[in-house]
């Protein structure tokens, strides 16, 4: 089996689950991962123990249009390279998670007359993995009423794999307390803006620091690489205050299972994660991606009543005053819990190794 994508922990996370549940099954069986050569892919797939090849492909500029020059370039190269690699490993089939990687590599293992299928994380499906579907055999989708962006007759839902050590999280709520310093008797709100930190809400979180040192509540606060010593000298002021701040979280375990309430992006993989564990979630989706999915993606759940969205331009004035007002509400946070947990897809990894095995057998 091929697993092409990446980009983010979003993408990877799940490809390695669904390789991990692939390979449980079938001990003896090849799996090698194709990525984008400058993403975060080619450090964490190796990590999980598996090979892979990367591919000089990156994203369109919108910004800058003769940029893309550069871009068409590397798509062409990544083509061939994809091509090659395809017909000298030789896959049964090839699995698409999302990220620049699996356009030209699902392309091409269609073309080479590989079947293919497509996991889309996201309620609001991407050019690329609109044109893969056209030759994709299945489509393992997470959201509902998809059939707008695919054929309905190849879509299956299946949700998103998560972490497996996130399966067992909320057992752990006292020793998760203990790892990050806090007290058993104060609520605790998780922050959290991806491995890299998120602009926005570190900076809401800085602007208001008051209001926290004020209340009775404590706070994790995982600030991504980018603003870490921007936040520590921010907190230098608030000694004594209970939050545990550093720039990479390695117990999400722990940290969900302490938490109360969370603070998040609104990216597939911490929506499945959220929806998993039943956790009340303020949502601040990001402006920055393609076809705004973010919102999309935080708009599905609250309408449903399971999940409170804050805009990112308001995300300055509202989102901690918001968070403290949720928290200290046990009858919104239980109504918030149960919605959200009743969108979630258990053993997602199992379901589309199924779909896979499938297709494999078919063949």
């Amino acid at each position: 089996m091929i697993i092409s994508g990446g980009g983010t922990g979003g993408h990877i996370f799940p490809a390695i689950s669904i390789a991990n549940t692939f390979k449980k099954r079938f001990p003896d069986s090849e799996i090698l991962f194709v990525g984008a050569e400058d993403r975060m892919e080619m450090e964490k797939v190796p990590a999980a123990g598996y090979p892979i090849v990367g591919l000089p492909v990156s994203g369109f500029d919108r910004a800058h249009l003769l940029n893309n020059v550069k871009v068409m370039a590397r798509l062409m190269k990544s083509l061939r390279l994809a091509r090659k690699t395809i017909r000298e490993f030789k896959p049964d089939i090839a699995v698409g998670v999302g990220g620049y990687a699996s356009g030209p590599t699902l392309w091409m293992a269609a073309s080479s007359g590989v079947p293919t299928l497509i996991q889309e994380q996201n309620s609001y499906a991407g050019v690329t993995n609109k044109l893969l579907a056209k030759k994709a055999h299945k489509i393992c989708v997470v959201y509902e009423g998809m059939e707008k962006f695919f054929p309905a007759d190849k879509i299956v839902v299946t949700g998103n794999p998560v972490r497996e050590d996130l399966e067992k999280a909320l057992d752990k709520k006292e020793e998760a307390l203990a790892f990050f310093g806090l007290e058993p008797g104060r609520k605790t709100i998780l922050i959290v803006g991806g491995s890299l930190g998120a602009r926005t809400i570190n900076r809401s979180v800085q602007g208001d620091l008051d209001k926290f040192f004020a209340s009775d509540t404590q706070v994790i606060w995982q600030t991504g690489r980018y603003y870490y010593q921007e936040a520590s000298k921010h907190l230098k002021a608030y000694r004594g205050m209970p939050v545990w701040c550093f720039d990479f979280i390695t117990r999400m375990d722990y940290a969900y299972s302490a938490a109360d309430l969370v603070i998040s992006r609104a990216g597939a993989g911490s929506i499945s994660e959220l929806c998993l564990l039943g956790k009340p979630v303020i949502l601040v989706p990001s402006p920055n991606v393609a076809e705004d999915h973010q919102t999309k993606n935080a708009l599905a759940l609250v309408d449903k009543g399971a999940a409170v969205m804050v805009a990112d331009k308001d995300a300055e004035r509202d989102l901690v005053p918001t968070a403290l007002e949720i928290v200290r509400d046990e009858a919104r946070l239980r109504d918030l819990s149960r919605n959200i947990t009743s969108l979630a897809h258990p053993h997602s990894a199992e379901r589309i190794v199924d779909e896979i095995i499938d297709i494999i057998e078919k063949r």
